[in-house]
């Protein structure tokens, strides 16, 4: 929502200054237009809208409110309409110049649609003939030159890119780089603005089911990719803004303009997309039309995450859910592990890349702190981290593009995604990656798939060959071991010599992330269902990590923990060092462990946290959500809904209160370890 200069919305200024007033209150109050003393009822939002939208016309297009008409009512139309705006060119309002239709924020493309339909009706009816026409839903909009140089059903090449100023001519182009008038570049968002246009994005493109969800996410990601990059494109001063819709441009014409920059792009990166953009043009221009006012890279990178992350948890329940590990779980484990920009950080089952993005904000965060006088120096520090020493593996190509679209908006990062088989031979990583090379990682944040099971029959003997766990899951005897008996260690025991045929998912990146570790001092964060850690028939898997790991930590999640994502396994988060060649485990090693009960949510995704309120004001409020992991101060300020005109809370920041809960327990017993339960 774009403010006036008195830095309210536009309503404000109108309220203060006497164009508007409120009269009564709740559900009877009343909005009254003063230049014709037409009342209206203040709790509809279509009113919010227009009384935004009539303010807009006075302090932003410069119109006289004399000659602002509201809830006119059409002539010659059958039975009767009313049009909600009709700005005239005279005070005697007998010559109609521009008739708009405002409707609520989030209607759907197709009562965007019929609203367009009303307005030029209205607009063209009967000696009422309008220049323009537009159409107003909150943030989304639509002018039409109605003019007799275009045929009466023209709805596409007429189109304007903004209503003109004072009835002067509509701007070719509505968004210029580096303008210092206020409306005509882009400008960043607040998490409910973002928000509101990512979901009409997701309406335009799903349609009801014209794409599956992946398919449309596909598309979405692919126009985010073009309209980020756009922002970022060399541009002198007051050059236009190439995701945009421009005057006179049917939506042929832009679709090949946005599609000849994503293709573009993709010569440049072709790791990032490797199919063309394969939706209508008309949806296109409706997408183009969300996104267009909005600057995704000035936009404050907690904004962007926190608005990404609702809209993936919304758009990706149900099949995709174990690719999205909860925001509290992955902040949980990044801040147990402390990550820095000297360490080399993997997530081998990374889904949408949630552990990498928060391990980039955590060093993030350390920057900008460390160096608050110095925005380039602090940006540096993280930005590097980003791009040359944190990586992610996913097998799903689909949600491998999620996670390199979530890292290219929040800066960097997405050219270490790589979408392979974490568990497939070592040797052929360094084909794809020469940096995913054994014992490289100083951290392994990870929360892999559980209970599949991986098949020699389905696999073959190459890509099971060389797992030591593969000789620790079956019963046997120590002749049974096959031709390698080397692989047999001090702790096997009895259990699980023999070479085992088929093995858990889970099990197996227990191993992968052993190789990854660098010897002595590599740590991870592995999530892992209870029965590695419980179940009898795997205490020879349990063995194998004692002798190879060092238990930091482990901390019991409750049940509830994966159900809203569709798991209902118990887990549990593990906390390890890689022990160093030759380096034997010891009995009184100290571990921490915990037995968390609220994490912040329920087995529905019901935020659980304990709210206090720190401090507040007319314009900010800091609040504090505490649950057992830890508690997060959050900092909201007041921002106004699009186009409506009403101020709201909106999170601006959070920050993890690190003497608090579990983690806060964790740190008192870094200093000094001893046997710890919390």
């Amino acid at each position: 929502m774009k403010k006036s200069t008195l830095g309210g919305s536009f309503t404000d200024r109108a309220l203060l200054e006497g164009h508007l007033r409120l009269e009564a209150s709740g559900k009877n109050e009343k909005i009254i237009y003063n230049a014709t003393n037409r009342a209206e009822r203040w709790s509809d939002p279509e009113e919010k809208v227009r009384a935004e939208f009539y303010a807009e016309l006075i302090y932003r297009y410069g119109y006289d409110p004399d000659r602002i008409a509201v809830e006119f009512t059409v002539p010659d139309r059958s039975p009767s309409d009313f049009a909600d705006l009709v700005i005239f060119h005279d005070a005697e309002r007998k010559k109609p110049y521009a008739v708009i239709e405002c409707k609520k924020d989030g209607i759907s493309d197709a009562e965007f649609s019929q609203a367009v339909e009303q307005a030029w009706g209205n607009g063209n009816a009967h000696k009422f003939r309008a220049v323009y026409v537009g159409v107003v839903a909150g943030g989304t909009r639509k002018f039409l030159d109605c003019s007799d140089k275009y045929k009466p059903l023209e709805r596409d090449s007429n189109v304007v890119a903004d209503l003109p100023v004072t009835y002067g001519n509509p701007p070719e182009w509505k968004y210029r780089k580096g303008i210092s008038n206020e409306w005509q570049d882009i400008k960043p968002v607040s998490k409910g603005e973002l928000i509101a246009a990512i979901k009409k994005c997701h309406q335009s493109l799903w349609g009801g089911g014209r794409l599956s969800p992946p398919a449309a996410f596909g598309e979405f990601c692919k126009i985010i990719f073009v309209k980020v990059r756009d922002e970022k494109a060399p541009r002198k001063k007051g050059e236009p803004y190439e995701f945009q819709i421009k005057s006179d441009e049917p939506a042929s014409a832009l679709a090949l303009r946005i599609k000849k920059l994503y293709a573009e792009e993709m010569e440049r990166e072709p790791d990032v997309f490797k199919e063309l953009i394969r939706i209508d043009d008309g949806t296109l221009k409706m997408c183009v039309s969300h996104l267009e006012a909005v600057n995704f890279n000035k936009t404050d990178l907690d904004t962007k995450g926190v608005a990404f992350e609702q809209f993936l948890d919304g758009f990706f329940k149900g099949d995709f859910g174990q690719y999205f590990t909860p925001r509290e779980i992955i902040q949980f484990c990044v801040e147990m592990l402390n990550p820095t920009a000297d360490d080399m950080t993997l997530d081998p089952a990374c889904g949408s890349g949630g552990f990498l993005l928060y391990a980039m904000d955590h060093v993030r965060r350390y920057a900008e702190s460390v160096y608050e006088d110095d925005e380039r120096a602090a940006y540096r520090h993280w930005h590097d981290y980003a791009k040359d020493r944190l990586y992610g593996i996913e097998i799903n190509d689909e949600i491998s593009r999620v996670a390199k679209m979530n890292m290219i908006l929040h800066d960097d990062g997405h050219t270490n995604i790589v979408g392979f088989d974490a568990l497939d031979r070592l040797d052929r990583f360094k084909q794809e990656r020469r940096k995913l090379a054994r014992d490289s990682f100083d951290l392994v944040l990870t929360n892999p798939p559980f209970g599949a099971t991986v098949k020699e029959t389905e696999k073959g003997s190459g890509y099971m060959d060389g797992w030591e766990l593969m000789f620790y899951t079956s019963k046997g005897s120590a002749e049974a071991a096959g031709p390698d008996p080397d692989r047999v260690d001090f702790k096997m025991g009895k259990k699980g010599i023999k070479r085992a045929k088929t093995i858990k998912t889970e099990i197996l990146f227990c191993e992968r992330v052993w190789q990854f570790l660098k010897p002595g001092t590599g740590r991870a964060a592995i999530v892992l269902p209870d029965g590695i850690l419980t179940n009898s028939s795997l205490q020879g898997v349990r063995d194998w990590l004692l002798a190879r790991f060092q238990f930091l930590a482990v901390v019991s999640l409750p049940q509830e923990t994966f159900q809203h994502s569709g798991a209902a396994v118990k887990a549990s988060v593990v906390f390890v060092r890689k022990r160093a060649q030759g380096e034997q485990p010891d009995d009184d090693e100290p571990i921490f462990m915990a037995s968390p009960s609220n994490i912040g949510y329920d087995a529905t995704g019901r935020k659980t946290y304990k709210t206090t309120v720190k401090t507040e004001n007319s314009s900010r409020r800091v609040e504090v959500h505490a649950t057992d992991l830890f508690d997060i101060e959050v900092t909201l300020e007041k921002a106004f809904k699009p186009g409506t005109g009403e101020a709201e809370w909106q999170e601006r920041s959070r920050r993890v209160v690190l003497d608090s809960g579990v983690l806060g327990q964790y740190r008192q017993f870094e200093r000094t370890a001893e046997p710890f339960f919390v």
